[in-house]
């Protein structure tokens, strides 16, 4: 019944509320699934549960165990996931997103990221390359060290050198610059691909089923060049191939970017199954939560009169009406309304004329215990009572 009555005074603030931490669990699992860190943060979870039933439950000691664990842990999560605290932190700034710095020109860098591709298809050695268009790929890419430069052939062959540390993993472009190496990405699990592709593809493959990006893959056994875009893996033939197709890229990627419609469908749709799950987990948890939060609520009442001398009648007003605010746990206020709350009034004093009673909190009856009075508006109500047998006399 409590929670019916918590779901029938939500507030907008309420569902902000639910709104916004719905967001930061869809991102929270975003970037930490695939990583050490997701399962501390599922311990952490699952040990949040424990103590909020300890709590509810009043069970003192395992609170108190609890309490004191909890300065424990906390002290252990930032010695041990201190990379990434600080790479949660990094993607959650927000002026991260904002064009700061200019792209650099589309015809120069696609002309040197090509010439690069295909010099290291040349030597036989291997790259993935990854080119970020709308969607951000950051959302995908477990670990990975930052470098800041232009695609040019001299920064790419020596990264995806044998010899070089930085060659394992994906080299990511945004805006035609380098922003990351040795990235790892999702692996695809479609089935039925060529015995000839290997994780390189697989993990371009993986990360362009979950985004708009596009991928650029060398292979390392057979020295040739293909080109991962919606959901499928291409051959490229030539320099000018792949000069054509990132060209197209740049243009379809600035035509998308003007429709509304296409971001109002990555909010709301892009994965809805798990933008789902997170708002049904937030909305039980606020709904197990919100009754211990305090609560305001207002409302009015009638007030019932009693004890009225029998040869006197009420003027005015006939029906009157108190506004009450009440405070307490939102469990046991939210509960209070016109049928369960009453206020009454003894006018077994009352004379003729004009007569002042105040409303105080002891004529008002509450279902629970727990909620306190805050403000009574009017505190005072002014009756005017007649005789009953002149105002008969006077009708006849």
């Amino acid at each position: 019944m409590s929670i019916i009555a918590i779901v029938r005074h939500i507030r907008p603030q309420d569902v902000l509320d639910i709104l916004f931490i719905t967001i930061v669990v869809y991102y929270l699992y975003i970037w930490f699934h695939s990583t050490k860190a997701f399962k501390a943060l599922i311990g952490l979870l699952a040990l949040g549960i424990i103590f909020t039933a300890a709590q509810t439950w009043g069970l003192f000691l395992t609170t108190w165990m609890f309490q004191i664990l909890w300065q424990v842990v906390i002290i252990l999560l930032i010695i041990l996931f201190q990379p990434e605290i600080r790479q949660f932190l990094e993607r959650f700034n927000p002026f991260q997103r904002l064009s700061w710095r200019k792209s650099s020109n589309p015809a120069v860098w696609v002309e040197t990221l090509t010439e690069a591709c295909f010099k290291l298809a040349k030597n036989r050695i291997g790259a993935l390359i990854i080119i970020e268009r709308s969607d951000w790929v950051d959302e995908w890419i477990t670990g990975g060290i930052p470098l800041e430069g232009q695609p040019t052939p001299e920064i790419i062959m020596s990264v995806f050198q044998k010899e070089s540390p930085l060659h394992d993993g994906a080299m990511i472009i945004r805006k035609g610059g380098i922003v990351a190496t040795a990235c790892y990405l999702p692996l695809s699990s479609e089935e039925g691909l060529p015995k000839e592709y290997g994780t390189r593809h697989r993990a371009a493959l993986g990360v362009v089923e979950r985004c708009d990006a596009w991928a650029v893959v060398v292979s390392e056994e057979r020295g040739k060049v293909s080109l991962v875009r919606d959901g499928l893996i291409g051959s490229i033939g030539d320099r000018a191939d792949l000069i054509k197709a990132l060209d197209e890229l740049m243009t379809s990627k600035e035509r998308k970017d003007q429709r509304p419609w296409h971001r109002l469908y990555r909010v709301f749709l892009d994965q809805w199954r798990l933008k789902l799950i997170a708002l049904g987990l937030v909305t039980v948890g606020w709904l197990f939560l919100a009754g211990q939060q305090n609560f305001v609520v207002t409302f009015k009442v009638p007030v019932e009169t009693e004890n009225l001398p029998a040869n006197m009648s009420i003027l005015e007003p006939v029906k009157p009406e108190i506004t009450i605010t009440a405070r307490g746990l939102r469990k046991d206020a939210s509960t209070l309304n016109v049928r369960n709350v009453r206020a009454k009034l003894d006018l077994s004093l009352a004379g003729y004329g004009v007569n002042t009673f105040r409303i105080s909190r002891d004529k008002i009856s509450l279902p629970s215990k727990n909620v306190d009075i805050i403000k009574i508006e009017p505190d005072e109500i002014f009756f005017v009572l007649k005789d009953k047998e002149k105002s008969n006399s006077t009708q006849k």
